[in-house]
């Protein structure tokens, strides 16, 4: 099957799934966020970049699974120039969606052992578009793989994900863009948490690792590598401090780890690993 073909079959299969999910939702969180950091790295970039983040989640539960949504929008300095010229930041815009149905749930099976909480499948899509005066990035992804819910205060997800990716970047300067290229199917290995504590104050701390295998040849005939992209957050609940509900108000520090970044290797290319602080904000309703 030609490989659209299949993205629409998927993503007409994903659209039916969440409009089954929003007509019985059990639970919702959605959140606006913003988070700001001096030391991005892009790829064939020496310079340490200034980023403005803003993000809009929404997560929600039904009787048979979950959704997990997220949109980035990314507003760079002009360390990461945009494609135009104007000696402005770059732009850009990425979007996931996750879709994780309960396997326990839909069997009606105990799948609850030692540390596993229960096990489920997952599968989603990411898309971005930016407007840099390098690559141009216009990246399209399907993932699906199994997970494991581990049990644990709050919640830890595990997942081995396939990921079939392809990407068709577009030079703004010449006008031209390289026709869509597809990678190797190449795995991930996923983890996700929120877990809860408290040192007098009500902390927790969240996150996500990706540990992603080569994806083969890139579109220019060079070899790619393994990435390892570790982004994690402690945040503290200010809620009531504000006289707000429980989880209203959030504030942190974010950390980001990314080596080999985008499948570049690193060697020689310091912009192709990210040690990214940050400082974070949330508003959950």
């Amino acid at each position: 099957m030609h490989r659209q073909t299949t993205m629409k079959t998927f993503l007409a299969a994903l659209a039916l799934l969440g409009a089954g999910a929003a007509q019985a939702v059990d639970w919702s969180d959605t959140a606006l966020s913003y988070r700001y950091g001096t030391h991005y790295a892009e790829p064939f970039n020496p310079a340490d970049i200034r980023k403005n983040i803003v993000n809009l989640s929404h997560v929600n539960g039904y009787a048979y699974g979950k959704n997990f949504i997220s949109a980035d929008l990314l507003l760079s300095d002009k360390k990461d120039p945009d494609s135009a010229g104007s000696g402005s930041g770059a732009r850009e815009l990425y979007v996931l969606y996750r879709h994780t149905l309960d396997l326990g749930k839909v069997t009606g099976k105990d799948f609850k052992a030692g540390p596993v909480r229960g096990l489920g499948f997952t599968a989603g899509f990411d898309f971005n578009v930016k407007h840099d005066a390098g690559y141009n990035s216009r990246k399209r992804m399907l993932v699906a793989g199994p997970t494991l819910n581990l049990d644990v205060p709050g919640f830890l997800d595990i997942s081995l994900l396939a990921l079939w990716e392809s990407n068709a970047p577009y030079n703004g300067f010449s006008r031209t863009a390289t026709p869509r290229y597809d990678y190797d199917v190449h795995p991930m290995l996923n983890a996700v948490w929120g877990i809860p504590f408290s040192t007098g104050v009500p902390l927790s701390f969240e996150g996500y690792a990706n540990f992603i295998g080569s994806k083969g040849r890139n579109e220019f005939g060079g070899a790619t590598k393994p990435e390892t992209n570790i982004d994690m957050q402690i945040m503290y609940d200010m809620s009531a401090a504000v006289g707000a509900a429980k989880n209203t108000f959030k504030v942190g520090v974010e950390y980001q780890y990314w080596k080999n970044k985008f499948g570049n290797s690193d060697k020689g290319n310091p912009g192709a690993t990210a040690r990214t602080p940050m400082v974070r904000a949330e508003y959950h309703f």
